[in-house]
């Protein structure tokens, strides 16, 4: 009596041919045949991430500082001889927009690179300019912030200017009332001399803490670059690479099925 075949198992690959479900045996089975496969993708897809980190130009923030033009008030307080807000307005709508003219028509070009933030740091009398640009439009970075900072400069001097004479004049006013309440006979005079000595004073030390603005940095460039990193363009690269190649293997696999399907029918 002849024995009947013994029955075969079928192999993962016929598996999966024939039904629509997969284990995971089957899966490791796939990604191990396909794994030459994979490796290339993983490879070419890492070498296009390297390569785009490697040769994107890199971007740092170049920031500039000004010290706008200060005194010290009846209260003692330092204070600008204009505020904050309103130098960063000015910048903002009027001289940023000249500066970015004069260099475009200069250097012949359509459009910056780069921008300019204009900001007042809290709490202080600063004005601060900003701007992310790659390394090689530093000098046009540097230069821009230089006609913006000269055109602030010209507008600070006029405004300490205007309030020194003020002050000279507030000055003038107080000693002449001195040397009048000096040569008065009234009781109340040694009351107002003293007053005008004390008012002298507070004069003489408000024009002598009168502060024109200076810079006090420009265009210094950060210690790191902004923007995406390259290390995190490579960790993408990376997983990106690993994903795309778990999908190619399958996608090879599902392909090689269905030619073959078509094949046999």
């Amino acid at each position: 009596m002849t024995q009947p075949p013994a029955s075969q198992s079928p192999t993962p690959e016929r598996r999966y041919e024939h039904d629509d479900e997969i284990s995971l045996v089957d899966l490791a089975v796939i990604l191990i045949r396909r794994w030459k496969a994979m490796a290339v993708i993983f490879f070419v897809v890492v070498a296009i991430a390297a390569a785009a980190a490697f040769l994107l130009p890199q971007s740092y923030q170049y920031t500039s500082l000004y010290s706008v033009a200060e005194y010290t008030n009846d209260n003692g307080q330092r204070v600008g001889v204009e505020s904050p807000a309103s130098v960063v307005a000015k910048t903002q709508n009027l001289y940023l927009g000249q500066a970015t003219r004069k260099l475009l028509e200069k250097h012949e070009l359509e459009s910056l690179p780069f921008n300019v933030s204009v900001s007042n740091p809290s709490n202080t009398l600063l004005l601060q300019l900003d701007s992310d640009a790659a390394e090689e439009n530093q000098p046009l970075a540097s230069e821009l912030h230089q006609q913006i900072i000269d055109r602030l400069q010209q507008d600070q001097a006029q405004l300490v200017e205007r309030r020194h004479d003020s002050l000279e004049r507030q000055l003038a006013s107080a000693k002449q009332a001195l040397e009048s309440a000096q040569q008065s006979d009234s009781p109340s005079a040694a009351e107002l001399i003293a007053t005008y000595y004390s008012r002298i004073s507070d004069i003489e030390g408000q024009l002598n803490e009168l502060r024109e603005g200076e810079v006090t940095q420009h265009a210094v460039q950060s210690l790191e670059p902004t923007g995406v990193s390259r290390k995190l363009i490579l960790i993408a690269g990376v997983i990106l690479g690993g994903i795309l190649a778990i999908t190619g293997a399958f996608v090879m696999q599902f392909s090689g099925s269905v030619c073959r399907s078509l094949k046999e029918s």
